[in-house]
């Protein structure tokens, strides 16, 4: 078992390595493939550009060449006048081309018209018998050629057609276009583009680094064909440090240059009628990249299996031994029985003790958790019935003004009047009804809604209530809004509430002092809205500002308070989401603050 586990170890390491080695050979062919066929579709875009660009032009040439004004000239080309004309009618039809030039030669080479007469560097005066495309055409073949000119410097496609008139060959046209708009298209994209002639020189190509290099090596014959019809005119060539290999059926070139060497894959297309091949390079980079990856993560999900095969393993051979050692305590067991069940029987024995004195604990239990619950409904009882004498003190009082007065009315037969105050008093006993519930919901959140609530109603509503309060202080309240239409997001009957406790306890602090004005003030801050309501009395000490908000908590004297107007006041307000604090004056009193959510913001913000 042994020797086997260590061929084990011995072989699968190779057996490994040798699979790291095939699969990653496997994925970059693949890959390769892939890379080949992505770059082909880009190969045949390239071609099909180039050969569309240039069919436009390929009949063009022919066509001039009938012109009544090119005939002409030809068959009198010392005459100013028709030189004239003709250049004219060349400008004018390479302007609407959108073609680099257009000239006419004479038999023997010389440029009598061109469509860049009037510029610098123009071709009039210039002999290009030296170019193939004039030798085909004299000789009465339409013919192409590529070449970066000898006078303007600037790279062209050539079509060049005979001048014939009554059987004989007068002179020669050449049509001359750019070829830069196909080439900068090649530039920043993820293929290299360029185009190559007979002697493997780039003259076309989205790398600039790349041009005028030569893919094949620079011989004296390759130089001298090139020199013989001056393609390039001056142009400095120099080669391009290539190495070709083949991959699989893929053809690489590896280049290098500025220190560094790349690896692509090429893809070329030969173009017959141009004489030219368009190549186009993929970096192997991303694609090598992309095959060991895939490599890894065959290696890694490799890897988990085989934790996960060793974990199994090692948990049967768990089980295998647990089993074993299952079976000598089994045997065990069966020579201790004998010896054990006498002890068993005392372990029963007082196993039933323990039940009986649990039982028994559980009992007295329940007893104690019943009783803790009696004592905490009794507690909620009371603090219940101290919050509702408290909170409906003011309400009822409000109910028997409206009743006196409405007794009154009746006698003096006012009964409209009267009327209004019996309205009154089953709104209150509406509002009383609403601040139980609000009550009884005290210790928990409560269920209802929040809403858009003005400002202005509330506090309408609130000074019915305080009324009596503020006369029997021989306070005044002064409301400051800086919008009558100010909302915020609150319950009406609660906001009431916390506003009636606010100002009831301001009017207790200034009940017996000279100055007795109570400012209730409200403004837009921060896309929230806050309520300020102050008083000239003696303020809050720093002591209990940080108990104010505290159930039962007082500072009146025996009797005059329960302490839970500002606890309700507080809770209610952060229920609706804001906040209640209390501070001094600078110039004396306390202020407490009520900084609640804009209504109208929320409903901006929801829609």
């Amino acid at each position: 078992m042994k020797l086997r586990h260590a061929l084990a170890f011995v072989i699968l390491p190779i057996v490994l390595v040798l699979a790291i080695l095939q699969g990653g050979t496997l994925l970059t062919r693949s890959y390769m493939d892939e890379a080949s066929l992505q770059a082909n579709s880009a190969l045949r875009l390239a071609v099909a550009a180039l050969a569309g660009h240039l069919g436009r032009y390929e009949p063009l040439p022919a066509l001039i060449a009938d012109h009544d004004d090119i005939e002409g000239l030809l068959q009198a080309p010392e005459n100013p006048a028709l030189r004239k004309v003709a250049n004219n009618y060349l400008k004018e039809i390479n302007s609407l081309l959108g073609s680099s030039d257009i000239y006419v030669m004479t038999p023997d080479g010389n440029t009598v018209a061109a469509s860049n007469y009037d510029k610098p560097g123009t071709f009039v005066g210039e002999n290009f018998s030296y170019r193939p495309y004039f030798q085909d055409a004299v000789a009465g073949r339409p013919a192409r050629f590529y070449a970066l000119g000898t006078t303007s410097l600037k790279r062209g496609y050539y079509f060049s057609s005979p001048v014939e008139v009554a059987g004989k060959i007068l002179g020669v046209i050449v049509f001359k276009v750019d070829i830069d708009s196909i080439e900068s298209s090649w530039r920043g994209g993820e293929y290299k583009i360029f185009v190559a002639d007979p002697e493997g020189i780039i003259f076309m190509t989205g790398a600039p680094e790349w041009l005028y290099t030569g893919i094949l090596p620079l011989d004296g014959p390759r130089l001298a064909r090139t020199q013989a019809s001056r393609r390039y005119a001056e142009a400095q060539l120099r080669p391009l440090s290539v190495t070709e290999s083949v991959y699989h059926g893929q053809h690489l070139l590896r280049i290098a240059g500025d220190g560094t060497s790349r690896e692509y894959l090429r893809l070329s297309h030969y173009m017959p009628d141009a004489d030219w091949t368009v190549n186009v390079l993929l970096d192997t980079a991303s694609v090598r990249a992309q095959a060991r990856t895939t490599l890894i993560a065959v290696l890694l999900f490799i890897c988990l299996a085989a934790a996960a095969a060793a974990v199994i393993w090692q948990r049967r051979a768990r089980v295998v031994e647990r089993l074993r050692l299952q079976e000598e305590a089994r045997n065990e067991l069966e020579h201790r029985v004998e010896e054990r069940t006498a002890d068993l029987a005392r372990v029963n024995e007082q196993i039933e003790l323990e039940i009986a004195e649990r039982r028994l604990t559980e009992q007295e239990l329940r007893k104690t958790q019943a009783d803790l619950i009696q004592a905490g409904k009794l507690a909620g009882l009371g603090q219940m019935s101290a919050a509702l004498s408290h909170e409906f003190n003011q309400p009822l009082a409000a109910a028997k003004t409206y009743a006196d007065s409405a007794g009154l009315l009746i006698e003096r037969g006012r009964v409209p009047e009267a009327q209004d105050n019996v309205r009154r008093i089953s709104a209150l006993i509406d509002r009383m009804a609403s601040i139980s519930r609000h009550l009884r919901n005290f210790a928990r959140k409560p269920n209802e809604r929040l809403g858009s609530v003005r400002l202005s109603d509330a506090i309408a509503d609130t000074m019915e209530i305080v009324a009596p309060r503020l006369k029997a202080a021989d306070a005044r309240l002064v409301v400051e809004l800086e919008n009558p239409d100010l909302a915020v997001l609150a319950g009406p009957v609660r906001l009431q509430q916390v506003l009636v406790n606010i100002i009831s306890n301001a009017a207790d602090a200034v009940e017996g002092l000279a100055e007795r004005d109570i400012v209730l003030t409200a403004c837009r801050r921060d896309g929230r809205i806050g309520i300020e309501v102050r008083d000239r009395g003696p303020g809050v000490p720093g002591a209990i500002t940080e108990r104010i908000f505290d159930p039962f908590f007082t500072t009146k004297g025996v009797g005059k308070g329960l302490g839970l107007g500002l606890s309700i006041s507080y809770n209610i307000v952060k229920d609706f989401g804001g906040s209640l604090t209390v501070f001094d004056h600078p110039e004396g009193g306390a202020v407490f603050q009520i900084v609640l959510e804009d209504a109208r913001t929320v409903q901006e913000a929801a829609e």
